[in-house]
This record gives structure tokens, sequence and C-alpha cells, in this order.
């Protein structure tokens, strides 16, 4: 006699793929707490903040991310809380679910700043600015763009020069995250040895951050220009353990990750006011969720998303175990944010004209997402990356 199937779970709207079933209590635990801090301090004030084009408390928020492990949280010692790449993954998904600031914040703070002092730091520059910044005592930046230079780096033009034991280091940064309340900033530089990192006290004479307003995304965000008019810096501020670009790109290529988790929370969240929508707004009768075409929608959605949050998990098992490669980082990014970006537009279809007011998260998301579509390589960069995996042609030039 053949045994008795076992009975089927019920199908769950908010996880069609039982996607849950792949975590385990620690990992929904981290997942828990980040949603619940998220819920408590930034949904209430969110479209307020987005609205007036500003980030107040940042320094009061850093320190409660720091309080709940969430900055630094992937990286081990020094005050950090060694979490697996899939708990970190978990925390973006979140922080990004209620807004893409928010999450850059902490994806700056900890895969850029943090992340760098860490892999390529002396133990004193360890001792110095993990613990802090860890804490969310001291806030950092990471400058790597400049106005001239974005998906180029190594044409940048920011110089440090030696001057005896001492580095004068001159130029600009552009689009630095944090950066007018950062610190201490790390800051990429041409030298006559290659290009290296320097950490830098935001209080050196001759640094200024000065904030870049006028912004229709991320506007719940600190951005900034970085100045350097020769800052001088003691030789141990110099970043040892590495030269040349494969510094600043394995940098970018951690916060990347965190990108690829970090968008499908903007997608659900998007996805989530649609679906609510679509269940109470009625047209000729009935909810507009009975018809056709909002239902294909909505499927449509539903299945970029979870195989986004699948893709997610998928490349965060690989850096766990220590195989994830840049190229699938690239692959991650690419698919993600342009899905991300189609589920927020297609959700706004749904609400409508309630679509474009920041009463719904859904028109905030979407512009946001078009910073986070370019930052930390465009689409194109990620294209040419796959392309050249793909055929062994570099196509860069």
């Amino acid at each position: 006699m053949s045994a008795r199937p076992a009975k089927l779970p019920p199908f769950d709207p908010a996880d069609p793929l039982g996607i849950d079933d792949l975590l385990d209590p620690e990992d929904l635990a981290i997942r828990d707490t980040v949603r619940g801090w998220a819920a408590d301090r930034v949904l209430p004030h969110i479209a307020d903040w987005y609205e007036r084009g500003e980030l107040p408390g940042i320094r009061e928020l850093a320190r409660e991310l720091g309080s709940i492990g969430a900055l630094g949280m992937s990286l081990t010692g020094y005050g950090c809380a060694g979490a697996t790449a899939v708990q970190y993954g978990l925390a973006c998904l979140e922080l990004e679910a209620a807004d893409s600031g928010i999450r850059s914040l902490v994806s700056v703070q900890g895969s850029l700043a943090m992340y760098a002092v860490r892999k390529f730091g002396s133990e004193e520059q360890k001792q110095r600015w993990l613990p802090p910044m860890a804490s969310g005592e001291t806030i950092g930046c990471f400058g790597l763009t400049e106005p001239d230079h974005g998906s180029d780096p190594a044409g940048m033009r920011t110089y440090a020069k030696k001057d005896g034991s001492d580095w004068v280091l001159t130029g600009r940064k552009m689009w630095i995250t944090n950066g007018s309340v950062a610190g201490v900033a790390v800051v990429w530089a041409q030298t006559d040895e290659g290009i290296r990192g320097f950490v830098v006290p935001t209080d050196a004479p001759g640094f200024s951050a000065p904030e870049i307003h006028h912004k229709w995304s991320l506007r719940a965000s600190v951005t900034s220009e970085l100045v350097m008019d020769e800052v001088r810096l003691p030789a141990d501020a110099v970043l040892p353990e590495v030269t040349g670009l494969k510094g600043p790109l394995s940098c970018l290529s951690h916060a990347r990750y965190g990108i690829v988790w970090g968008s499908m929370g903007a997608a659900r969240a998007s996805f989530e006011a649609a679906l609510d929508y679509a269940k109470s707004r009625e047209q000729f009768g009935k909810p507009i969720g009975g018809f056709q075409l909002t239902q294909a929608k909505l499927a449509d959605m539903a299945v970029e998303l979870h195989k986004g949050v699948l893709l997610a998990h998928h490349l965060g098992l690989r850096m766990d175990a220590g195989k994830l490669r840049p190229e699938q980082v690239s692959f991650g990014k690419l698919n993600n944010v342009r899905e991300a970006i189609e589920i927020c537009r297609t959700s706004r279809t749904i609400l409508g004209a309630n679509g474009i007011s920041l009463e719904y998260p859904v028109m905030r998301h979407a512009t946001n997402l078009e910073s986070v579509l370019t930052y930390e390589g465009t689409v194109e960069m990620h294209q040419l990356v796959l392309g050249k995996a793909l055929t062994g042609l570099d196509a860069f030039r």
C-alpha cells in the first residue's frame, strides 16, 4: 500500500515559492529584526524625508543601525557581527524595502569603507576605525568616482604625492554617499607607484565635503562632493595591503552584492502596494484585481520578484562558500535592478494616478532605483563584464 501523500502547505502570496524554507532560524531572526527596525524608524517618516530632500538624524540612525549589528555585519572582528553573506543580503533587502537611501547608508559604511579597511588596512587602522564604525559612532564614506571619471576609474585625476614621509592628497570625488557627515573617508588616488587607497580623517586641513542638492532620486540620502586641497596625511594613512584598481573594484563587488538583494526589497514594497491596491480599488463594479489584465501584471511581477530573490540567495551561498566571482555579481546586479525598476513601473500603472503620490511608496522606489541602476556599475558596464566573460573578448576599449 502506498504511503499517504503529505498535506501540502498553503499557498503564501508573500512567499509563493517557499523561499523562507531555505532560511535557517538565525537568518529569519536577523531579517525580522531589520524589518522591525525599518518599520519603526523609517517607514513612518520616509515620505516626508524624501519630499524635503534630507535625511534628518542620520547620526542617530547610524548608531541605531550599529546597535542591531547592521554596520559591517558580514565582517569579522573589531566589533563587527560576523554575519553570513545571506544574512547581510536579507538585511539589505529589508532596508531597501524601506528606502534605497537607508540601504545606501549601510552599504557604503560596511561594504565599501569598512570593507576596504578590514581587507587592505594595517592592524593600527583596523583598531582605530572599525569599532567606532561598527557601532555607528563614526560614519564613513568611499571616494572613487570623480566628476569626469565614473565607469573608467583608471583615469582618475586625484593624486597623492610623497613629501618626505607624508602624503599630500589633491583632487575631487563626486556623488559620494555619506560624504558630508562622515568622520573618515577612504579615498583612492593616483600615485607614482599606482593607484592607492588612503584613510582620510575628514577634519584634516584642506578636506571639505559640500553636500549635493537638487536631486530627484535618493533624496533621503546624504550625497556629497569630496574636495581635497593639498590634504597632508601621515605615512600610515595609506592602505598598505593593496596597489592598483583591484583594491576599489573588490570593494565595489562586495557592495554590488548587497544591491542584488536590496533592489528586490524596493521591488517587493512596490509589488505589495500594487497587490493591496488591486484588491481594494473598485472599477466597473468589482476590484481591479479581478480583471485579467491586472492579474497578468501581478503574476509577471511576482515571477520576476521571487526569481530575483532566488538569484540573490544563490549568490549569497556562493559568497559564503568563497566561490562568488565578480562576473556573477554583475549578473545579479544587472538582472535584479533592471527587473526591480520594471516592477515599480508596472505597479505604478496598477495604482493609476495614485501611483505618483508619496502616500504610496511606488514612485519613490522607482526614482531611487534609477540611481541604483547607474551607481556601482551601469547597465552597460555589467553587460560588458558578462560579454567579456562569455566570449573571452574585451569590448571595453
